[in-house]
């Protein structure tokens, strides 16, 4: 019996070189950052369109090798999914249990944000509880633009979402 060969044009061959390779970074990605396997096949055929339509279709070099870009478009994809599934509530809407040993929750939240330090505390109340926009952000915290806010208000999450980790609690003692 002869082995048929199975001819590939360059689309396909691209397409399979990029899950071989960037499919499983996406995935210890999106995994770190609380995503499941779905989730991840989702973003990755997401990226993996809009990858095609910039630097195949528009003729778009990103300067860097394809599967730096392709997980850069599936990071930021994931980050724009998980801001859009976040909800965050004050504190006073949450019925919370307590243990007799344990500290209230809020109490151990509000540990946690103070170990981001005071700017961190001060943006994050800006911008979850006092609803400003990143750009009056930018501007009451002195940071050169829009962008600069924003990377460091998800620098500030991620500094606490570390001390979460960290001290082995879970994320959803925090919400309901």
């Amino acid at each position: 019996m002869t082995d048929t060969i199975i001819k590939r044009s360059p689309k396909e061959k691209l397409f399979a070189k990029l899950y071989l390779e960037a499919f499983p970074a996406l995935a210890r990605y999106i995994s770190k950052n609380g995503g499941d396997f779905e989730e991840t096949r989702d973003i990755f055929q997401e990226a993996l369109l809009i990858f095609y339509e910039k630097t195949v279709i528009n003729h778009f070099d990103p300067g860097v090798s394809d599967n730096a870009y392709l997980l850069g478009i599936g990071r930021n994809l994931w980050l724009k999914k998980s801001v859009r599934s976040f909800k965050t509530e004050s504190l006073e809407n949450v019925d919370v249990v307590e243990s007799k040993h344990e500290e209230p929750i809020s109490e151990r939240l509000n540990s946690f944000l103070k170990t981001a330090g005071q700017k961190c505390m001060d943006m994050l109340q800006s911008f979850y509880y006092e609803r400003m926009s990143m750009s009056d952000i930018s501007t009451q915290f002195g940071f050169s633009n829009e962008r600069s806010a924003t990377v460091q208000k998800y620098k500030c999450l991620e500094k606490v979402r570390e001390q979460i980790k960290t001290k082995s609690l879970k994320y959803e003692d925090f919400i309901s």
